[in-house]
C-alpha cells in the first residue's frame, strides 16, 4: 500500500489525484490532502443548486465535482481529507466502517467520543465532523471522507446557504447536519499537522506493508493535466449537472422581473421572462438569444453585453439581468 500526503492544496488537483490513482495504479493507496477553501459536490448533484453563488463568486471559491455520490461538502485549511483506494474484494460496497475505523481509533485514543452514525457520517455528541462517500469501479473501491478539524464553520454555512425555493430538480440534495470541529472536543491542544501524523501512524499500524510515496514529475504532470482539463472546467463541474428548473424574481427601478429557466446538460433549454416593466422591443428576442447558451456567468455576461437591454426592460443594468439568471 502507498501512503501519500499531497503537497498541493488546490482542490481540482487533489480530486484529480483520486481519479488518477483509482484508474492508473495497481497499488492500494492511502491518500491525505488539505484544500484551500473549496466546495466539493457529489457526482449526481446539481452544482449550482448546492451553493450560495454570490458568496462563492465573491470569495473566488472553486466548485469541484467528485466521482462519488453523496452530498456537498466545504473544504478549507482546517479540514483534513482522507481517501482509501483498495481491492473491492476486501470490503462491501456499502459498508463504511472498515475505512473510517482508523480515524475513530485515533480520536478515541485522544479521549474523544467519536462514532460512525447511520450509513456514512462520523459524529461527536450527535454533531457531524466527517462525511464519507464511496465508489466501486472495476474491482476497486474508492472511499474518501472529510474531517472537520479546525474548519471555519461560519464560511461553511455561508458558502452552502441556498434558497431551497429557487430550484426544482430531481438531483440528489445535500442534507445539512449540525456540525462540529474535532478541535473543540480535544482534552489537550493539538495541531492539524500533529493530528495528521497520528492518522498516518494509525494506518501504518493497521497495514504494516504501507510505504510513503511521492509522485514522480511525470505522474504530477498527468494529474495536473486531468485537473486542468476536467476538474477545473465548467463542463464537468457544472455542465454535468442533472436537468433542473430555476425561477428567480428581482425588483429593479424598471419594475419587477421574473425569469424561469429550464437547464439541461448545463445549457439553457428554454427561458421565459415576465414582469411589470415597459419595453420597446419584444422580450422574446432576448429569450431566443440566451437559449442554448451555457448556464454559466462568463458566457451569459458576454451575450448580455451585446443586447439592447434598455429596450427590453427599461432602466436595468447587465448585472441586474445576470443576477436574475442565477
Amino acid at each position: 500500500m502507498l501512503s501519500i500526503f499531497s503537497a498541493s492544496k488546490h482542490a481540482p488537483f487533489n480530486i484529480a489525484t483520486e481519479e488518477y490513482l483509482l484508474r492508473h495504479t495497481e497499488h492500494e493507496v492511502f491518500l491525505l490532502y488539505i484544500n484551500r477553501p473549496s466546495i466539493i459536490v457529489g457526482v449526481h448533484q446539481n452544482s449550482i443548486a448546492e451553493i450560495n453563488l454570490d458568496y462563492v463568486k465573491e470569495h473566488k471559491i472553486p466548485v469541484v465535482r467528485r466521482l462519488t455520490g453523496g452530498g456537498t461538502v466545504f473544504h478549507d485549511l482546517g479540514n483534513l481529507n482522507f481517501c482509501f483506494i483498495m481491492k473491492a474484494a476486501q470490503d462491501s460496497p456499502w459498508n463504511f466502517e472498515r475505512y473510517t475505523a482508523p480515524i475513530l481509533e485515533v480520536l478515541q485514543e485522544l479521549g474523544v467520543n467519536a462514532m460512525l452514525k447511520g450509513r456514512n457520517d462520523l459524529v461527536i455528541d450527535d454533531r457531524k465532523f466527517s462525511g464519507n462517500a464511496k465508489l466501486v469501479e472495476k474491482g476497486k473501491i474508492l472511499q474518501h471522507g472529510t474531517i472537520l478539524f479546525d474548519s471555519h464553520i461560519g464560511a461553511l454555512s455561508a458558502a452552502l446557504k441556498v434558497n431551497p425555493l429557487k430550484f426544482n430538480d430531481k438531483a440528489v440534495k445535500s442534507v445539512r447536519s449540525r456540525v462540529t470541529n474535532v478541535s473543540e472536543h480535544l482534552q489537550q491542544e493539538l495541531s492539524l499537522q500533529d493530528f495528521t501524523s497520528l492518522v498516518r501512524a494509525k494506518v501504518q499500524s493497521i497495514y504494516p506493508e504501507v510505504r510513503d510515496y511521492s509522485f514522480s514529475d511525470s505522474e504530477t504532470a498527468q494529474i495536473q493535466k486531468l485537473a486542468d482539463e476536467k476538474y477545473s472546467g465548467w463542463e464537468w463541474n457544472f455542465g454535468a449537472s442533472p436537468k433542473y428548473n430555476l425561477s428567480r424574481a428581482l425588483r429593479t427601478p424598471a419594475g419587477t422581473l421574473e425569469a424561469y429557466l429550464d437547464v439541461q446538460e448545463g445549457k439553457i433549454e428554454s427561458i421565459r421572462v415576465f414582469g411589470d416593466f415597459f419595453s420597446s422591443r419584444p422580450v422574446s428576442e432576448l429569450e431566443t438569444a440566451l437559449k442554448g447558451l451555457p448556464h454559466e456567468e462568463t458566457a451569459l455576461r458576454a451575450k448580455l453585453a451585446q443586447l439592447p437591454l434598455s429596450e427590453y426592460f427599461g432602466a436595468v443594468t447587465p448585472e441586474e439581468i445576470l443576477s436574475l439568471l442565477f
